[in-house]
């Protein structure tokens, strides 16, 4: 049988990373082989781009350019992992997916759903995660973790806070027109509510995981 591919969307510091993990590890503990992985990144050749991507100067690249790279990291990080482990009936979690380049570059960057929908199509055809969790927090939250974390200030850590008000909003339309695909859970709960929640939305997308996941997925 074909993986599962779940995505999970968020501005920064939205806690999605800790998530993943924690996803990843319910499903293996169940007993079904998980693949983590991030976007941009996830082979040899993604992880480069995303040097280029988060390094620099917040206007390193214009808009497009960056949509451009995105979609060049995003095919080989399908070609070269996601699909593969599909085929072979692993289940794929990823930190970000094809949402992130509608918000980030379609919404904030100001191109335009229809030219993401366009490169999208160009490059993907019509591949999209069977599921897909939204962290959502109000980005003056995050911006604080950002800045606590200890990790290096990406590009986009550093945009105002006026872009990641359009981060949110975006976020939230996208997830209101793939209500079938997407679960918004509040990022301001505790990482254990998160979690909970998670598992619950999961085992109503997924039946067959009902019983495997631990008490949380359990009660779904």
């Amino acid at each position: 049988m074909r993986g599962k591919f779940i995505s999970f969307e968020g501005g920064e510091g939205a806690g999605k990373t800790t998530q993943a993990e924690r996803l990843a590890k319910s499903l293996n503990n169940a007993g079904i082989e998980t693949l983590l992985t991030r976007e941009p990144g996830g082979t040899f050749g993604a992880e480069a781009i995303r040097d280029l991507v988060l390094e620099g100067t917040s206007d390193r690249w214009s808009g497009l350019t960056e949509l451009l790279l995105m979609y060049a990291a995003r095919l080989d990080h399908i070609e070269k992992l996601i699909e593969p482990a599909l085929s072979r009936g692993v289940w794929v979690i990823s930190d970000r997916f094809a949402d992130s380049s509608m918000a980030y570059q379609g919404y904030a960057r100001g191109l335009g759903k229809e030219q993401v929908e366009k490169v999208h199509k160009a490059v993907l055809d019509d591949f999209q995660p069977d599921m897909t969790v939204l962290f959502d927090i109000d980005p003056v939250m995050t911006m604080k973790r950002v800045e606590t974390r200890g990790e290096e200030i990406s590009r986009f850590d550093a945009e105002s806070i006026d872009f990641h008000n359009t981060i949110r909003q975006a976020f939230l339309d996208i997830a209101s027109e793939n209500s079938n695909r997407f679960m918004t859970v509040n990022a301001d709960n505790s990482l254990e509510v998160v979690e909970t929640q998670i598992l619950f939305a999961v085992v109503q997308k997924f039946p067959e995981l009902a019983g495997k996941l631990g008490d949380s997925g359990g009660r779904a």
